[in-house]
């Protein structure tokens, strides 16, 4: 039924920390080994280093938000995006900015 997922080499969900400093603070964040190569190839696109590049996404999403309730549900959902085409620079007027209620 599954098993191109269900077959999956288990060293993709493998659980990976990294060390980054966002914000002027050093923090880590914990993901899976499939999602830490995405965005190393999202930031290689951008040519930033990959702590460069989260640390931008977190500037600008909170410039766009105020607040991130749980930033590494948002850096794999930027994965997802990435899949999926979206790039930046390609659909940037695209995405409308949240309106205050």
């Amino acid at each position: 039924m599954c098993r191109v997922f269900a077959g999956q080499d288990p060293e993709g969900y493998r659980q990976i920390n990294r060390s980054i400093r966002i914000d002027g603070h050093s923090t880590s964040i914990q993901l899976e080994a499939t999602f830490w190569a995405l965005l190393d190839e999202i930031a290689e696109n951008q040519n930033l280093t990959t702590p460069k590049f989260i640390s931008k996404l977190y500037d600008e999403a909170i410039e766009i938000n105020g607040a991130i309730p749980n930033f590494a549900s948002m850096l794999r959902t930027t994965c997802a995006l990435y899949l999926r085409g979206h790039r930046p620079g390609m659909d940037e007027q695209m995405v409308p900015k949240r309106q205050a209620a």
